[in-house]
């Protein structure tokens, strides 16, 4: 089994890295878009929010037809109608075809979400040790490759299709190639103690309630990166004076150092336990907020940027892990219905901060994330892993993601 899962470890980062390109692609090209099918600014965030509102319905779906398709060929055939519907995207003439394009990528992304987190807390699970942030780490690397690619796109003028296109001629191939070697985690995991998958059987009321906690963790992250990617570069011109070139930058700074973070994240859950790694998140990331409120000038604004990606990143790949453990006998429903609550924060986080900043400041609107960040602290017990055994909530190195998740569960 060790070359089945290192095959299947190295397939699914890839997968992740695909995808961190096709949505660097789509988000970083969104004024390009606009211009190209004339979208006027009273209509694109209707266009905007449609996609996160489908790719809900996309991960609903999931968890429905996980009961009959293996996660892995969700995922093999999501990723290229995601590729494909990118191009249509760039390729198209007609609002209508703008339209239909964005549908397809919002349901394929929906899929393509929940059944790549399937794989992983399942890998995670038959490894027996944390590794559930390399393959975000490995998305985080995609954006920043597709965020780079964006750039040569807009600097050298070419037109979206142009830039799209060799992109998808070269990954679309590769992830059908790579797909071979998926590996579904079926029942890989051990096989609960304490009950949770009779108590996760018994109703979708009560499985809600085990999962809320995380539910609230994963929009409460959500809000604080759409916060990032949304208002980054608006807040350091507008608000801290810098030139519209070094906006810019806050967003790469907040990429890179969220692709450190989760490189390195792993050693930290294996040493100190997914507990300690998602407080000492929350509170870098709430600090991060209050750096970036009380910034006296763009070159402090960025610190906090910098803070915000150190802090942030752990918290949704450590999040679905824990669903993972929590539900052992369900991962699959349970993460993809967790993955929903992925679009809820990111629906939520851009139009707060955007009407906090209009009714009041901008200053004062970046510590409404910074206390919803917090909140994960109440919640940080969610994430333990063998309490009873170990002690303390911290997981054991090697054993860290078998066990079972807190409050006796």
């Amino acid at each position: 089994m060790t070359d089945v899962l290192r095959r299947g470890r190295g397939s699914l980062a890839f997968s992740f890295l695909v995808q961190g390109v096709a949505f660097a692609l789509l988000v970083t090209r969104i004024p390009a878009i606009q211009d190209r099918y004339g979208v006027s600014d009273a209509l694109l965030p209707a266009f905007l929010a449609a996609v996160p509102v489908l790719a809900g319905v996309g991960s609903v779906s999931t968890e429905r037809l996980v009961k009959r398709v293996p996660p892995s060929r969700l995922l093999r055939w999501s990723q290229p109608v995601v590729l494909l519907a990118l191009l249509g995207v760039g390729a198209g003439e007609r609002m209508v075809e703008l339209g239909v394009a964005l549908a397809a990528f919002g349901l394929a992304v929906g899929v393509l979400d929940a059944s790549m987190n399937m794989l992983g807390v399942s890998l995670q699970r038959s490894y027996g040790r944390s590794i559930m942030l390399s393959f975000h780490a490995a998305y985080s690397l995609g954006g920043i490759v597709g965020a780079s690619l964006a750039w040569v796109g807009a600097h050298w003028d070419l037109a979206l299709w142009v830039s799209y296109l060799p992109v998808v001629l070269v990954l679309l191939p590769a992830v059908l190639v790579v797909s071979r070697w998926y590996v579904d985690g079926g029942a890989a995991g051990p096989v609960a103690e304490s009950g949770v998958e009779e108590k996760a059987g018994e109703g979708q009321a009560l499985a809600f309630k085990l999962l809320l906690p995380l539910c609230l963790v994963m929009t409460v992250a959500y809000i604080g990166d759409s916060t990032v990617s949304n208002w980054s570069a608006k807040y350091l011109q507008d608000v801290l004076g810098s030139s519209e070139q070094m906006a810019t930058v806050p967003y790469n700074v907040y990429m890179i150092t969220t692709l450190v973070g989760r490189a390195l994240g792993d050693l930290g859950v294996r040493r100190f336990g997914a507990v300690a790694v998602v407080r000492a998140g929350a509170l870098v990331a709430a600090g991060g907020f209050a750096v970036v409120a009380g910034a006296p000038g763009a070159w402090v604004g960025m610190l906090g940027f910098t803070l915000l990606g150190l802090g942030l990143c752990v918290l949704v790949p450590q999040t679905f892990a824990a669903a993972g453990r929590l539900f052992p006998g369900a991962s699959d429903a349970a993460v993809a219905r967790l993955n929903v609550f992925n679009y809820v924060g990111f629906l939520i986080g851009s139009p707060l901060v955007g009407a906090l900043g209009d009714l009041w400041s901008y200053r004062g609107a970046m510590l409404v994330p910074m206390v919803l960040v917090l909140v994960t602290l109440v919640y940080a017990r969610s994430f333990a892993a063998q309490p009873d055994r170990y002690g303390g909530g911290h997981e054991r190195p090697h054993t860290a993601d078998v066990g079972r998740g807190s409050n006796g569960l």
